[in-house]
């Protein structure tokens, strides 16, 4: 009788657990859900996040605010993401590094892709090499060249070893057979700009959407887009594979919940940052950015995800990196 009485009692309380579940999952979101951005304000993926986040709370019914806390290439914010509940209160935001660069290099302990749940992916966009007005490149050509001419004398700046932008760079050397003064810059790319302004780089790679700003002003012009099709917000900038090389490489804006977060809220935080995604609002905004709209949902990222690091990992391989 013993025996039952606490068969009983386990019974029941599995489905308090149960019911309090539902409960929480029916009322969510109960409160503003924070969202971590591991780049400092101002770069592309910032404002990519801030963005759709003020577009998706118009669903959500709540506030979605945006904290950026920068540093170890994206783990310092990603691991305190990680860290958080897992009740769909916080989300975090992905870049190339935090599925590229952090794994390869087992970089800071305790990151892992593995503690999780991806939602969806917001954006893609092809990596470009940008030249100062400095510089007095007008063409790919004539960078090429020059680099031909005084190996070691053209100012490349890049985002750290491992990085999109520093893969770009050393397998255009070796398809190009030049040499780069490669000078690597942490954090967003707006420290890059910073140098194509003042003269300190020659040229720069990042999305052309990073340095917007400085190409409309005159300040800096994209010479090639590191892509095999047309960017229609940037006309003047030509693919590369017109060029005759082939090397593609770019970034993107991922959004990712804690580990063990309640499907019905990862389906709910979803639902929301599509309709942000699909609006007009969001769709004119991102094309003048120059940055590529493309959405994949929580049952595709996590593929797309797996596949990317495949064919990366290979790229690094050969490269010795």
């Amino acid at each position: 009788m013993m025996f039952t009485g606490l068969k009983n009692k386990f019974i029941c309380a599995i489905g308090a657990c149960l019911l309090t579940s539902t409960v929480a999952a029916a009322d969510y979101p109960s409160r503003d859900i924070r969202l971590i951005v591991p780049w400092p304000a101002g770069g592309g993926a910032d404002a990519i996040s801030r963005k759709i986040s003020n577009l998706a709370e118009q669903q959500m019914l709540v506030s979605i605010y945006v904290e950026n806390i920068p540093g170890a290439v994206t783990a310092t914010g990603l691991m305190q993401m990680t860290r958080a509940r897992p009740d769909g209160h916080t989300v975090g935001v992905l870049t190339y590094d935090s599925v590229i660069t952090l794994p390869r290099g087992n970089m800071v302990p305790g990151y892992s892709l593995e503690k999780m749940a991806p939602i969806a992916r917001i954006t893609r966009e092809a990596d470009a090499v940008v030249v100062s007005k400095h510089s007095g490149f007008t063409d790919f050509n004539q960078l090429i060249e020059a680099a031909k001419a005084k190996p070691n004398s053209v100012r490349v700046g890049v985002a750290p070893k491992g990085s999109g932008p520093f893969l770009a760079i050393r397998r255009l050397e070796q398809q190009a057979g030049v040499k780069f003064n490669v000078i690597t810059y942490p954090g967003s790319s707006s420290a890059e700009a910073e140098a194509l302004l003042s003269g300190e780089l020659d040229a720069a790679i990042s999305s052309l959407g990073d340095f917007s700003g400085i190409i409309e002003s005159g300040d800096a012009k994209g010479l090639v887009e590191l892509s095999s099709e047309q960017n229609p917000s940037f006309p003047g900038v030509p693919p590369i594979s017109s060029l005759g090389y082939e090397l593609e490489t770019g970034s993107f804006v991922l959004l990712a919940a804690p580990k063990n977060t309640p499907k019905e809220a990862i389906v709910k935080l979803e639902a929301s940052f599509k309709h942000a995604f699909e609006s007009e609002e969001f769709q004119t905004w991102v094309a003048s950015t120059g940055v590529t709209p493309s959405w994949l949902g929580a049952n595709d990222v996590q593929n797309w995800i797996d596949k990317l690091q495949s064919e990366t990992f290979k790229v690094m391989d050969g490269l010795g990196l």
